[in-house]
């Protein structure tokens, strides 16, 4: 069960004025149960996305960075997104990219809108053919479950190996008039940075425009799904889209600088951070959720850099699992991730509120039965100090338990 998480009710996640979302049964995995979304916006509403770093992409991520470069240049609108569950289209070659592009024409044909104007993404196995004909038998069936509060719906429907749907809303107030900001996510394994097998969508009716949206995307995946890890392994399909409808009646927000910028940025974070903590709250077998803190860095990359290195460990993670206060292990990964020129005898950390090393050394309070209170917990916090710099970062990770091999080795069965 999930670490510490209540799954979203489909009262919680509120409408976004402007976006409708249908769900179907597409069989594509054979589930029984909704594995296809169609998510439709209205006309005039803009889109940015955020897409995974792995040179492998799948098919649907080649597709939707054309489709989005050709919104930018005015070529095109945002009109709809489509999602399919367990197939990811990925090392599928030309016949993936068809497969993607043919999908993106189906919806087209619904709406009435143009090709460019679909974002496709795909998750599940990878390396296997995508059933793109009965995604095309099903699309009128999610068109026609359209609806603007299906957003519980469209949050089951994407999930893979999710054990809970994923989902969060906030509302904010911009010069007197109520904003929403809503958003749903999938995953539970292959979760690294750069982007964290995760997908998620987060709309807003805040009239933002395109070019502000396009920048502010990146910002907030790096708050927010790019500080959570469950197993160093990045995905082929990773994305991660903003929506703006524009339907608020509010003056359009069209430069960084506008003071309305800095709500509707909280607002938008604050559902992405919930999105990318659920994630790792609901790691494949995850029993821990753990924050890693690093303190006095010379810059973010060194802080994320031992962050990740500390997230990452097999030896940790394990450690983790049993409770277990190996905490030289912890002392190594923060060696391995740290600067060569780290001045080991300054270092220090804690376990929650318990100092473990004192400026490089076992502290002379310390007791193996206080690292083991707060491990035995599942929820805690190691935080550390490497004393040589102002600068500092936040991951989010999970334990590795035998429920997470288990999962893993039987994905395909």
């Amino acid at each position: 069960m999930p670490v510490n998480y209540t799954p979203p009710t489909a009262d919680s996640l509120l409408p976004v004025p402007g976006i409708k979302l249908g769900t179907a049964a597409a069989g594509i995995k054979n589930w029984q149960r909704d594995d296809l979304l169609l998510v439709i916006a209205d006309a005039g509403t803009c889109a940015a996305g955020v897409f995974t770093q792995n040179r492998f992409c799948a098919a649907p991520v080649v597709v939707c960075r054309e489709h989005l470069a050709l919104q930018r240049n005015r070529a095109s609108d945002f009109r709809a997104l489509v999602v399919n569950a367990g197939n990811a289209n990925a090392g599928t070659g030309e016949p993936g990219t068809a497969a993607a592009r043919d999908t993106c024409s189906a919806v087209a044909r619904l709406i009435e809108c143009g090709d460019d104007s679909v974002l496709p993404f795909s998750t599940g196995v990878i390396m296997e053919s995508l059933p793109v004909e009965r995604i095309v038998d099903a699309l009128p069936r999610a068109y026609a479950a359209a609806r603007a509060d299906g957003w519980f719906a469209a949050a089951r429907a994407i999930m893979t190996t999710d054990t809970m749907p994923k989902g969060a809303s906030r509302r904010v107030t911009l010069d007197g008039v109520d904003v929403t900001v809503t958003g749903i996510a999938k995953g539970a394994g292959m979760i690294h940075p750069d982007m964290a097998t995760m997908l998620a969508f987060v709309a807003t009716d805040a009239p933002v425009d395109e070019q502000v949206l396009a920048a502010l995307a990146p910002d907030i995946a790096s708050l927010s799904f790019n500080a959570a890890t469950v197993d160093g392994d990045t995905s082929t399909n990773d994305s991660f889209v903003i929506a703006a409808t524009g339907q608020a009646a509010t003056a359009p927000i069209r430069h960084a600088a506008d003071p309305r910028m800095a709500l509707l940025k909280n607002a938008l974070e604050a559902v992405a951070v919930d999105l990318a903590q659920a994630i790792v709250r609901d790691g494949e077998g995850a029993t821990k959720f753990v924050t890693i803190r690093i303190e006095g860095g010379r810059d973010i990359a060194e802080c994320r850099r031992v962050a990740f290195a500390i997230a990452h460990s097999p030896l940790v993670k394990t450690a983790f699992f049993a409770s277990d206060p190996n905490l030289g292990r912890i002392v190594c990964a923060i060696g391995n991730g740290a600067a060569g020129d780290l001045d080991a005898a300054r270092v220090s950390f804690w376990l929650d509120d318990v100092l473990v090393v004192d400026r490089g050394g076992r502290s002379a309070q310390y007791t193996e039965a206080q690292g083991q209170r707060v491990m035995k917990q599942n929820e805690f916090t190691v935080r550390v100090d490497l004393a040589h710099g102002d600068a500092h970062a936040v991951v989010w990770t999970c334990d590795f338990s035998h429920e997470y091999v288990s999962i893993n080795a039987e994905y395909r069965s």
